[in-house]
């Protein structure tokens, strides 16, 4: 590892020093201010509009105050920044790359004349939205705030939720270039300690010049294998009361900066049973729900499948459910009809996300409604195709995954295609192929993804089937 640079004893080599590697000629915003301290110089290094002006303002008027009488008496740099830096968070450091680092982050660095080190000051703030509600994950009750895209934001909405000495917040920096703020969450004594020391690990071994997409740059970066396998590794909440009742069940958190989701660790497929509004209803009604959502992942990966291995079999259908047999047949195959279909509804959701708020609404309606119905009567698709791909489309918003959603899609196409090609003999090859991708699938920090089914804890499972009421709960 190549040894840091550090600062010299000569106050206008450690300038030019900070100059030419900062290169602030270059760039407007970074801003070098020039001021008097007593009969000293200084030179203050910020990024313009990180800087809080008021704060700083008040700073400069008391450093501007001070004699050669008192600043004769101080020893080294952090002094000075006790007797003359009237602000809470400071940070004396000897090392350029360190001071490179707060002022790119958003701090003020400080150079003082007859001084070896450099002053931190961190007054800064960042441009921000408002803490509310995720679009994506709404609840009927409870708090209505939300994660924003601002790191120090986002801990304090959990600190907030967990007034525990045991919550530790570990922090470090992931990218030799973006140097991006990650931190690992978690409750000491109740999280596994082996996997917060495998995520740990796993973070200080990650190479890479920049999580130019946040969250999803890192967790390619966590899981390096099975990319083949579509079921999602980790799970997301952009809701700081979801993430503290994940916190207390002894799961880890990871916080990227410049990203409102936050990744749970470890995540199992039955993780993926529980939602935020199971807590916000009575237990019997969040148990229900819960149920109800098991049913619906069922059907969002079966129900299409097995109606067109029973529509090729026709021997197979009982004469109860005589009314699944398509009436009016058209000249393109079922199976092409059900993949494009799959295929448009992804399009749709492209389309309506580059489509402005106020055509919207407008656009689900023409695409749903018009797109249909012109290609029923044009002979293009059976109704009954319509019927139940609109059903499986709208499924699958019964969870907020939208990963596990996509899961759950690429391996119902799968069984389409296996099921076409080699009709019952196929759809068992499909069950079987996805059974192996969930057994054989991993977490972040290597546990089996069907825990607690496998291995065995009744306790754990039940408690993700069931919701239990709060005073059963011991975390």
């Amino acid at each position: 590892m190549d040894e840091k640079q550090k600062f010299g004893n000569q106050y206008m080599e450690n300038v030019v020093l900070v100059n030419n590697r900062l290169r602030v000629s270059e760039s407007f915003d970074l801003v070098s201010r020039q001021i008097r301290i007593g009969s000293r110089n200084a030179m203050l290094y910020f990024i313009d509009g990180f800087v809080k002006d008021d704060v700083m303002e008040k700073i400069m008027t008391f450093m501007m105050g001070a004699t050669d009488e008192k600043l004769s008496a101080l020893k080294n740099t952090r002094e000075f920044a006790n007797s003359f830096v009237p602000y809470v968070e400071t940070e004396v450091v000897s090392d350029l790359d360190s001071f490179e680092t707060y002022v790119f982050s958003g701090a003020l660095g400080m150079l003082v004349e007859g001084y070896n080190d450099a002053i931190i000051i961190d007054a800064r703030t960042y441009p921000v939205r408002s803490v509310g509600e995720p679009e994506n994950d709404k609840v009927l009750r409870g708090s209505h705030d939300g994660f924003v895209e601002t790191l120090i934001f986002n801990t304090a909405l959990i600190r907030r939720r967990v007034r525990n000495t045991n919550l530790t917040m570990y922090i470090t920096q992931i990218g030799k270039k973006s140097k991006t703020d990650v931190v690992v969450c978690y409750l000491d004594g109740v999280a596994d300690a082996n996997e917060v020391k495998k995520l740990k690990k796993k973070l200080s071994e990650i190479d890479v010049n920049a999580l130019s997409m946040a969250h999803e740059s890192l967790a390619e970066c966590l899981i390096p294998k099975q990319r083949f396998n579509p079921f999602p590794k980790v799970r997301y909440t952009e809701r700081p009361d979801s993430a503290a009742a994940c916190i207390y069940e002894g799961s880890i958190l990871v916080i990227t900066d410049n990203s409102p989701s936050v990744m749970i660790i470890p995540t199992g497929i039955f993780d993926f049973l529980q939602d935020t509004n199971d807590y916000y209803f009575p237990s019997l009604i969040g148990t229900y729900l819960r149920f109800v959502r098991i049913v619906v992942f069922f059907l969002t990966l079966m129900l299409t499948p097995v109606w067109y291995l029973l529509i090729e079999n026709p021997e197979f259908i009982p004469p109860q459910l005589d009314f699944i047999r398509i009436e009016d047949p058209t000249l393109v195959p079922v199976i092409v009809q059900l993949l494009i279909i799959e295929v448009v509804i992804d399009a749709l959701k492209l389309a309506s996300l580059n489509t402005p708020n106020a055509l919207s609404n407008s656009f689900s309606v023409i695409g749903a409604l018009v797109l249909g119905e012109f290609a029923i009567s044009a002979k293009w698709f059976v109704a009954e195709v319509v019927l139940y791909m609109a059903f499986v489309a709208i499924t699958n918003f019964a969870q907020p995954s939208y990963e596990l959603g996509y899961a759950f899609k690429l391996c119902r196409m799968l069984l389409l295609v296996l099921t076409a090609l080699f009709n019952i003999w196929g759809f068992i090859a499909g069950i079987v192929t996805i059974v192996l991708l969930v057994a054989f699938n991993k977490t972040v920090t290597g546990r089996c993804y069907l825990y607690p089914l496998i291995p065995f804890n009744f306790k754990a499972l039940t408690s993700l089937l069931i919701r239990k009421p709060i005073q059963l709960s011991k975390n």
